[in-house]
């Protein structure tokens, strides 16, 4: 290493420290953005140097929490330390020392809870989790409706996905909203595409404008329909599914047992006679009832009946005892064992419709189910591992889980798919989620095109040939949405919102337009996938449609949308002309 290329005589430059898979795409998208950077991992995975290397970047294979690590990395001179590792105790030493040996660095850091992330917060770091940045967009994916909330400044706005339902331009189809998106059948995107552009049945657009022109272009979101018929056969499906909840040598005790008390009704209305007649049906029921549950109130004697009675009697109250005593028995062994659980779980489940599936119950999956409950929406959650460290809180919100292997029919049908009106598939493992969701696939039969299935994938390449290969429409990265918000975070940028667009990952940010940066420059001048959808004047004016021959003025904050790449390049530039 030449002292060129050692970290410690670096300025400026950003340090990462380590390189799951969140961490790994930061590094790429502050790379991508021009900033120099270093890596710092003390385990990093066998493939992770070969990336490094081809990038150019350095690896310091060491641990973080060491003061002699930091240094090395050049913590010095470094504007910023992005803490992005799985471990929470190791994130929180590093950030910790990072701001006592240099409390002027911006410091960045990834963690799951929330009492280590309010503790680093009193030290003024950027505290950013990657599930609760990314379940906005896995939910409205899931729930198929397509319609986003913004809040830019003063200004509402909503950003809508929807078909084109006749020929014509955006212009005259959408007014003045602002297109996003265009999306072709045959699978090209056109991002940021002029008002005039004709757009045909069959594509798709992403407009963004306020909610009041959003709903009036007749982009709002519809409520869904569910029949009655759907809403009877979820009845009759409980009913069924209580029955088949019950275990099959209960089933038996309680068939027996009741087909005793049948027998015995039937052979004591018949055969018992006092000096009044013969027992009536609900004397003998009584009877039955009363000998088989030993109470014995001596209500009816049998010292007076035929012979074959009095035995009939004594076989009754000994047969009765030991079915009774059978039956609690196995009554008491499945209240205690954990089958009562799974069959709570099913029965409620079956009696869920228009409810969303969650299969993968880690910190990306919980989040997205803490966002639906919070919404008001029906959850059922699907994972394999038994002992995960979420079901206490899951069970704590009332959410029922299935502890199953999701891409087996059976659990898939346990958890209602039939009556699910979106999937969401969130493990942290490629390979299970594929199948997983080509075994939803095959399930959904005819329903595919219509119940949206949300596919969570890490690897780029692999996320673009499962969309064209399989025919699966939202193939999400958790990674790609939160990675914008630390690449901000570690520049100081102001980083609003991350969403996909097809299988672009888009970026919504503010800038404060500085005197050396973009000021004078029209904003037809910006990268044409670059959007301005509000300007807000230094003198308070508003400008919430600007046009391409707008001007920038120095004082200016502009709120822009477009890949994040392109756009991070473009704040970061500005704010370094500051």
């Amino acid at each position: 290493m030449t002292a060129g290329d050692d970290p410690r005589n670096w300025a400026g430059h950003v340090i990462v420290c380590g390189l799951d898979d969140d961490g790994v795409r930061v590094v790429e998208q502050l790379d991508a953005a021009g900033a120099r950077v270093v890596v710092v991992d003390e385990s990093p995975a066998p493939a992770t140097p070969r990336e490094l290397e081809a990038l150019g970047i350095p690896l310091i294979k060491a641990d973080p929490r060491l003061p002699e690590t930091l240094e090395s990395a050049g913590a010095r001179r470094a504007s910023a330390i992005v803490c992005i590792g799985s471990d929470d105790l190791l994130t929180l030493a590093t950030a910790l020392l990072a701001h006592e040996l240099h409390p002027g660095i911006r410091v960045v850091v990834q963690v799951h809870n929330a009492s280590v992330g309010r503790a680093l917060g009193a030290i003024n770091a950027s505290v950013l989790d990657v599930a609760r940045l990314a379940s906005a967009s896995i939910i409205e994916a899931a729930l198929g409706h397509g319609v986003r909330q913004l809040q830019l400044g003063p200004n509402a706005f909503a950003v809508a996905n929807a078909k084109v339902r006749r020929d014509g331009s955006l212009r005259s189809l959408y007014g003045d909203l602002a297109p996003l998106a265009i999306m072709r059948p045959d699978g090209t995107t056109e991002l940021s595409p002029g008002r005039d552009t004709e757009v045909s049945v069959g594509e798709r657009v992403v407009m963004i404008g306020s909610p009041a022109g959003i709903e009036g272009a007749g982009l709002g979101q519809r409520k869904r329909h569910i029949s009655v018929v759907e809403s009877r056969d979820a009845r009759r499906s409980l009913v069924r599914d209580v029955v088949a909840g019950v275990d099959r040598p209960v089933r038996y005790a309680l068939t027996a047992l009741m087909g005793l008390v049948l027998i015995s009704v039937a052979v004591l209305r018949l055969g018992y006679h006092d000096g009044r007649g013969h027992m009536s049906i609900l004397d003998a029921l009584y009877f039955t009832v009363e000998t088989i549950g030993t109470v014995g109130f001596g209500d009816f004697y049998f010292r007076d009946q035929p012979e074959w009675l009095r035995i009939w009697a004594i076989g009754l109250m000994i047969v009765g005892a030991i079915l009774a005593t059978v039956f609690f028995a196995m009554l008491t062994n499945m209240l205690v064992t954990r089958r009562l659980a799974e069959t709570l779980g099913r029965r409620r489940i079956t009696g869920l419709v228009d409810h969303v599936i969650v299969i993968g119950a880690g910190s990306v999956g919980v989040a997205v189910v803490d966002s639906l409950v919070e919404r008001g929406k029906d959850v059922v959650v699907i994972d394999a591992d038994d002992s995960n460290r979420y079901l206490g809180h899951l069970r704590d919100k009332k959410v029922p889980v299935v502890i199953a292997d999701a891409t087996q029919p059976e659990t898939l049908s346990d958890a209602g798919l039939d009556r699910a009106r979106g999937v969401a598939v969130l493990t942290s493992d490629d390979l299970a989620n594929i199948e997983t969701g080509l075994a939803i696939r095959d399930m959904l039969g005819e329903r595919w095109a219509k119940v949206p299935v949300v596919l969570r994938l890490f690897e780029p390449r692999l996320m673009k040939t499962v969309t064209t290969s399989f025919g699966f429409g939202f193939v999400r990265s958790p990674a790609a949405l939160a990675a914008p918000w630390f690449v901000g975070a570690a520049f100081g940028l102001h980083v609003i919102d991350t969403f996909y667009v097809a299988d672009r990952p888009m970026l919504v940010a503010r800038m404060t337009v500085s005197k050396d940066g973009l000021a004078g420059r029209a904003m037809g001048d910006l990268s044409a996938q670059i959007r301005v959808v509000a300007l807000l004047r230094a003198d308070g004016a508003s400008d919430l449609a600007p046009r391409r021959d707008t001007r920038f003025e120095a004082g200016d904050t502009a709120y822009l949308v477009g890949p994040y790449e392109e756009l991070l390049q473009l704040l970061r530039g500005d704010a370094l002309a500051t």
